[in-house]
């Protein structure tokens, strides 16, 4: 786990049989008292005990910051019932639907941003294949949006025996209503844009983030398809009744996985340090420790709400509606999004913050429903204490 030291100081204790890559530090915020940040931490670690005590998750690790660094981060519980390690900022998740945010809105962020797509070109000018009933009218920005008129699931696992297999139903589902009318949050959405990516790249999907995204930003434990060294370090998710085993080091999505474990909208696995650099980046406006990766415009216009006539939702990602995960003291210009297997991540610009929370909520099983409170609640418990700290 990392600890604030005097000075601001992190001191980085990975245990030695889970020794991780090496990676960029994390980099301490701008100075603020060391009786706020004390209070940060007190109140980020008295979410996660009570959570844990009240079974919402074996395991958690909390990261709040700036775009400047890191003002506090805490790890709460065990891995799993079986394996009593301690959470740290190095430790593996599955992201589940953060998947979506992280990797691909990050990288339709860049083709937008150089021209090589237009968010309010049709979908089909981009992937001709996309046949279904009613894709002609869908555009990028409806998919980004979810408001693309496509239904929210479809058990392509239960249908399909291989990822092409998979990949052919979802591009013959139809449409069940007219694009931008209805807010639908749709997976099958992300799976086009996935595709789309890749079509627009030349670049497959397991690439494209590491080479485009997170390479240069730093983040060298971000990535699809973890390798073996990983497993001992990686949170353990769902005893998945489909699969027959507990899952570790594998996409809990059932879907990703009938799709090869590489999907626009789940299968990222990442680290609370990567994610941490990965917020600041936000913050940044596409830029950090020198090196630009999204262009700031871009990123402005990515995070705004699209159309309040149909949701809150910007492009990829939510803002605060003052139900979600939220929580009631972000500003209106926030953005942020969830994962099922009980990851979230917010950013603040205006209160030049973030916080990032990554559990394993459905271990052993996904009927956990308690993440929902503890996100919101770690949100107002940070927002509480940081609102009248001096910066």
């Amino acid at each position: 786990m990392l600890h604030w030291a005097t000075g601001g100081v992190i001191a980085l204790v990975v245990a030695a049989c889970h020794r991780a890559p090496a990676a960029a530090p994390l980099a301490p915020a701008a100075p603020l008292p060391t009786a706020v940040r004390q209070t940060v931490l007190d109140s980020v670690r008295r979410v996660l005990d009570h959570a844990i005590a009240d079974g919402a998750f074996p395991g958690a690790y909390a990261v709040i910051g700036t775009r400047e660094g890191i003002v506090a981060e805490y790890g709460a519980g065990r891995l799993d019932s079986a394996d009593a390690t301690r959470p740290t900022s190095r430790t593996v998740w599955d992201l589940a639907s953060l998947t979506k945010v992280v990797n691909t809105t990050s990288a339709m962020l860049q083709l937008v941003g150089s021209g090589r797509v237009a968010l309010d070109s049709p979908v089909v000018r981009y992937l001709p294949e996309w046949k279904a009933p009613g894709a002609e009218g869908v555009t990028v920005r409806h998919l980004l949006s979810h408001n693309a008129g496509l239904p929210a699931w479809r058990a392509l696992y239960k249908e399909a025996a291989t990822p092409d297999e998979a990949m052919s139903l979802v591009l013959a589902t139809p449409l069940d209503t007219v694009p931008g009318v209805r807010f639908l949050y749709s997976d099958l959405g992300f799976i086009l844009l996935g595709r789309l990516v890749e079509r627009v790249s030349g670049e497959p999907l397991v690439g494209y983030g590491p080479r485009h995204v997170f390479g240069p930003a730093g983040m060298q434990e971000t990535r699809f398809l973890p390798p073996a060294s990983w497993r001992a370090r990686t949170a353990p998710t769902e005893q998945d009744p489909w699969r027959q085993r507990k899952l570790r080091g594998e996409v809990h999505d059932e879907n990703g996985a009938r799709l090869g474990g590489v999907a626009g909208h789940a299968g990222l696995f990442s680290t609370a340090h990567d994610l941490a650099r990965f917020a600041r980046l936000y913050l940044n406006g596409g830029t950090l420790d020198g090196v630009r990766v999204f262009e700031a415009a871009t990123v402005a216009s990515f995070t705004r709400v699209q159309d309040t006539t149909v949701s809150r939702r910007a492009l990829g990602w939510e803002t605060p509606t003052g139900r979600n995960s939220a929580g009631q003291h972000l500003s209106a210009v926030a953005f942020g999004h969830t994962g099922f297997t009980g990851t979230s991540l917010w950013m603040d610009p205006s209160r030049n913050l973030f916080v990032l929370l990554l559990t394993n909520r459905v271990n052993p099983t996904r009927q956990n429903l308690r993440i929902g409170a503890v996100r919101a609640g770690l949100a107002d418990a940070v927002s509480a204490v940081l609102a009248g700290a001096p910066r």
